[in-house]
């Protein structure tokens, strides 16, 4: 199978979102197929520099970054990227060219229609949709977004309840076919114990984009979900911790009892965000304010990790307790009193959580199993 597939690494190649790129490339390769991965900077100040901080339009450091990245899979020359001027890194655009009049498939799993002047040559075009209600909330006030997905054939969701009566999402006309947020399991092969008295973390922005207002309803972000849940550590003896990013209120959290830790420092390479894992009794964590109130059944992808390297995870409920099965070694919350007593039944009997945490990655999130069903269900 001849794949194309875009994303989003050099633009933002901090440890976490370059995991998140990982699993599906990962998955890809297990399968055998010839990937070529694409990305497009497609506005200004695209490149985040990790080093000093900064936003430009020079990717070389991202550049390099990825390719060392690619290299053990044997795919650093499959990449491209393409800057905000036209201009081809890592291929001349005729190669590229060549590559996609090839392809039996286009994944778009980052770059959201960025590619389709190219690609729409491709018989079989495929968007795979990381932000559920959030996405089909900007279609409806953006008409030109509605445009670039209709230039799909097939459309795909993180959602994994956009196919059922059971969301709250905006109708686009689309049927949005579930595909959970991959894990890559060989990735997370070391599964032994954490260190001793090691905290539960997560690893978050506090407010990734402003909220929407659709029919005079705010759909908002982490921020707004948060307040619930910040009385957490008084319910519990367990160390909890969060690594943020973003202008989150670090006094008050620390008043109330949260360990606070540096987003950017904890993920500053693929190594450095996995290694944070490790040291993890495992993950509570809260979602996108707008996953919730859309009841989209939203499953991230740093959760996926948590849960591949044997760590239970303990998550506010987007709706995805109706997909994955939760209760032993995954709990879905909606109150802080559920988010505490999900941490009490854990530590009544941690290895054993650990163990089924690690076989829910295995047998719903898996990278390459995903994939396969995909492509059974687009045709290969």
């Amino acid at each position: 199978m001849r794949v194309v597939l875009a994303t989003y690494m050099t633009r933002y190649p901090l440890g976490g979102m370059l995991s998140w790129a990982m699993q599906h490339i990962v998955g890809l390769k297990q399968l055998g197929c010839d990937l070529t991965i694409v990305e497009r900077a497609n506005y200004t100040n695209a490149c985040f520099d990790i080093q000093s901080g900064r936003v430009s339009d020079d990717p070389v450091r991202g550049l390099e970054i990825v390719r060392e990245l690619l290299k053990p899979y044997g795919l650093e020359d499959s990449y491209v990227f393409r800057d905000v001027h036209d201009q081809y890194h890592g291929m001349t655009e005729k190669a590229l060219i060549e590559k996609i009049n090839s392809a039996d498939i286009f994944i778009d799993i980052g770059n959201h229609g960025a590619w389709l002047d190219l690609a729409h040559v491709i018989g079989r075009r495929v968007l795979i949709d990381g932000e559920p209600g959030f996405t089909q909330i900007r279609m409806k006030l953006e008409p030109s977004r509605l445009k670039h997905v209709d230039q799909f054939t097939h459309h795909f969701s993180n959602g994994l309840l956009l196919h059922t009566a059971s969301h709250r999402a905006p109708d686009t006309g689309h049927t949005w076919l579930p595909f959970p947020n991959p894990v890559s399991t060989h990735l997370f092969e070391d599964v032994s114990p954490p260190p001793k008295d090691a905290p539960w973390t997560t690893i978050m922005n506090w407010q990734a984009h402003k909220p929407q207002i659709y029919k005079g309803k705010v759909y908002g972000q982490k921020a707004q979900s948060f307040e619930q849940f910040e009385s957490l550590p008084a319910l519990t003896q367990a160390p909890i911790e969060v690594a943020v990013s973003g202008d989150a209120p670090i006094e008050r959290l620390s008043q109330l009892g949260w360990r606070i830790n540096d987003a950017q420092a904890v993920t500053r390479s693929v190594r450095d965000y996995y290694q944070y894992i490790h040291c993890s009794v495992g993950e509570f964590s809260i979602t996108k304010h707008v996953f919730v109130e859309a009841r989209t059944g939203w499953f991230s992808d740093r959760s996926a990790a948590y849960l591949a390297s044997g760590r239970p995870v303990i998550l506010q409920d987007t709706g995805f307790s109706e997909v994955l099965p939760v209760g032993e070694g995954l709990f879905a919350v909606s109150k802080v009193e559920e988010a505490a007593a999900a941490i009490d039944e854990v530590i009544k009997d941690y290895p054993r959580h650990c163990k089924i945490a690690r076989s829910i990655a295995h047998e719903y999130l898996d990278a390459a199993h995903n994939y396969r069903r995909l492509f059974e269900t687009v045709g290969s």
